[in-house]
């Protein structure tokens, strides 16, 4: 599951202990944004919101998931290999269900003629996220190559989703007060589903880490140190 690429294993445990409080910077913040934006969503009647906000806790879960495995490392000292499997399947099946969630999301607001509106503490929510998201994945992708680690590599780039998913809400809401086009946001919707589809599937299959540029290749879920 973890390459380690030739480290130590103070050097390890340090990353590894990043890669844990990194995990729960995630679950913290997205269990307050999760609230607000459920919150805010329905006091504003935007079901974007709502769903981004329900977005927010399948992230927490995922986090959740990666922290309890990166915290049973530093406990024992090493990775047990078929927890960290099963672990890494659940957060991929995380990626499905998030996947599935937009694509309903999607479709009912195309057939339903819903229209997004507008709510400055929404937009002010949403900008927040692509500010701190984009960051918090990038942090947690130098730790996930830096062990060769897949658990870290999906947990970054279910974040990267959510950043995806923050565009994609706020574009919604602005480009129709601009244009009265109400389809752009379930389009944008349904492509941020093919691409959480792609990275469950390599979730799955143990094939998140990729070259950095320095030569090391794909680490698939049986390599080990």
């Amino acid at each position: 599951m973890s390459a380690n690429r030739g480290l130590d294993a103070s050097e390890v445990e340090r990353l590894t202990r990043r890669g844990l409080r990194l995990a729960q910077l995630t679950v913290a913040y997205n269990v307050v944004e999760g609230a607000a934006a459920i919150t805010l969503g329905l006091l504003a009647g935007l079901v974007s919101v709502v769903g981004f906000g329900i977005d927010s806790g399948i992230e927490s879960i995922a986090a959740v998931l990666v922290g309890l495995r990166l915290a049973g490392r530093l406990r024992h000292g090493e990775p047990d290999e078929r927890k960290e499997r099963i672990t890494l399947r659940l957060v991929a099946a995380t990626f499905f269900l998030l996947a599935g969630y937009v694509t309903f999301e999607g479709v009912r607001s195309l057939t339903g003629g819903e229209t997004p509106a507008t709510s400055t503490p929404v937009v002010v929510l949403l900008v927040a996220s692509i500010v701190v998201m984009p960051v918090l994945a990038a942090m947690k992708r130098r730790v996930g190559l830096a062990l060769g680690d897949n658990l870290i590599l999906a947990d970054a780039a279910e974040t990267r989703i959510c950043v995806l998913l923050s565009i994609s809400t706020l574009a919604g809401v602005l480009l129709f007060q601009l244009t009265g086009a109400a389809w752009l946001d379930p389009a944008a919707a349904f492509v941020i589903a093919a691409f959480a589809i792609h990275e469950g599937k390599e979730a799955w299959e143990g094939e998140l880490v990729e070259d950095d540029g320095d030569g090391d290749d794909v680490v698939g879920v049986g390599d080990r140190a």
